[in-house]
């Protein structure tokens, strides 16, 4: 076993090489950041070592993890995952397993294979009939063909509740069975992980002018909670007014400041709700003299800004669902999270982009965002670790003709556009079919806040 690696990682390959002589599926939940790709690499090497695999195939939900799988895994080998001449296996998106063919998955039947999936909780499986796409490729096509399985996730649920594919659930509770699981807290305390700060931005005194009527009316507001449920105000709204804007950005640029004095290369990122929206945030960034780089699927050659930020010393990259699950970029420290998406899922995968550790002394690692209260809720959350009623599988009625029709929030993230050929074009993450969704009209209100914020620190460990 290769002496650098994690401790958690160590435990983790030993177990499921054990388990591979009862059985040959292995799940593995291991908080966002800690380091899953490098495990399941290195437990593939053992398991060629050991000659018990011919072949390695890898999906995952974006072709950005993909890339990062094929370089992880390059590394550890010592061969390349490209699926060309002389390779040791092949790496593609979810989508692409559409456009595989027959001779493709023979080699299921040919060799002895090992499959990685990545994120698995994007696969929706064990009943037909309630599968998505993705996870009905896994049970015809792979669950009892593959020498070995290895499904991976750092936040193993499904918004719609939903059996997430290859996984076993206890009877009758229904909660989700891990072989390993290696949560937040013991990735801080095994320095593994920075701890989270999170802030959120509130204010005292919000003023609502609303227009429509012949007097406007004049209302005041004691949070932004409460304009939130008592107005007409729209949390998406708020999240492009400038002054909300300006404020989160004054917080995390300043946070920002202070960690590169230390450690000049620290990064931010600013999650945002669309391609409008993030060219009105790069606007601000540069109105404060700060540089930064936009990222959308409408970003030509998207994988290599990404790459070539992550090798930079530019101190913001702003994105529209490109950085939100899988996406290795060490140097990112601090998260403005201005996206209108409020799950779980999707919030905790946002801040594991800011919790992998690479130095001794970067201990800690800084979201701010508005309190809006559903938000809050995450983040009060996040100190209890993974809230294992997330992970317990709920029954419902089958109400839908189509299991396509079951497609959800969890697998809108991380589609990959795909030609008529079956090539990898870019992705299609988060909230992609709203990037050139047109803007809303103007709201009937105007919005004004005291000068005087609250900021509230949460999820300290």
């Amino acid at each position: 076993m290769t002496s650098s690696l994690r401790r958690w990682q160590t435990r983790c390959i030993e177990k499921a090489l054990k388990q591979f002589t009862i059985s040959r599926h292995f799940f593995c939940q291991a908080t966002p950041g800690a380091g899953k790709t490098r495990m399941a690499a290195e437990l593939a090497r053992c398991l060629l070592e050991q000659n018990k695999i011919d072949l390695v195939l890898c999906f995952a939900p974006s072709c950005q993890v993909v890339e990062g799988f094929r370089s992880t895994f390059a590394q550890v080998l010592g061969k390349r995952l490209d699926g060309q001449l002389g390779a040791v296996g092949a790496a593609h998106t979810y989508q692409a397993m559409d456009y595989r063919d027959d001779a493709f998955w023979q080699l299921l039947d040919d060799y002895r294979v090992f499959t990685v999936f990545d994120e698995i909780h994007h696969c929706a499986g064990h009943d037909p009939l309630l599968s998505n796409a993705w996870g009905q490729q896994i049970l015809q096509r792979v669950q009892d063909r593959a020498a070995f399985t290895l499904a991976l996730s750092g936040t193993p649920w499904r918004s719609d509740d939903r059996a997430i594919a290859l996984a076993r659930y206890s009877s009758p509770e229904g909660k989700l069975i891990c072989d390993y699981r290696y949560g937040l807290s013991e990735a801080i305390a095994e320095g593994v992980c920075r701890s989270p700060r999170i802030i959120l931005l509130d204010n005292q005194k919000v003023t609502l002018v609303e227009e429509q009527v012949a007097e406007p009316a004049v209302r005041l507001f004691p949070s932004i909670a409460t304009l939130l449920t008592e107005s007409t105000v729209t949390y998406e709204s708020l999240l492009r007014h400038d002054e909300v804007i300006d404020q989160l950005l004054r917080l995390g640029s300043a946070k920002l400041n202070e960690i590169r004095r230390s450690k000049p290369d620290a990064a931010g990122l600013v999650v945002c709700t669309d391609i409008e929206h993030a060219q009105q945030i790069a606007n601000a960034l540069r109105a404060r003299g700060e540089s930064g780089l936009v990222v959308t699927n409408q970003t030509p050659d998207a994988q290599q800004v990404i790459s070539s930020f992550r090798h930079s010393d530019c101190r913001w990259i702003i994105a529209v669902g490109m950085i939100s699950e899988g996406t290795d970029i060490p140097r990112l420290q601090v998260c403005c999270y201005l996206s209108r998406i409020r799950t779980e899922l999707y919030y905790r995968q946002v801040l594991g982009r800011v919790l992998r550790r690479t130095l001794e002394t970067d201990e800690q690692a800084w979201l701010f965002m508005l309190a809006e209260p559903i938000l809050k809720g995450f983040a009060e959350r996040i100190a209890e670790d993974l809230p294992e009623d997330l992970a317990v599988l709920s029954q419902f009625e089958l109400t839908a003709t189509s299991p396509d029709s079951f497609l959800s929030d969890a697998d809108a993230g991380g589609l990959a556009k795909i030609d008529q050929g079956g090539h990898e074009l870019g992705s299609l993450r988060g909230e992609a079919d709203d990037e050139i969704a047109p803007v809303s009209d103007s709201p009937s209100y105007q919005v004004s806040f005291s000068p005087h914020y609250r900021e509230l620190l949460l999820a300290c460990f």
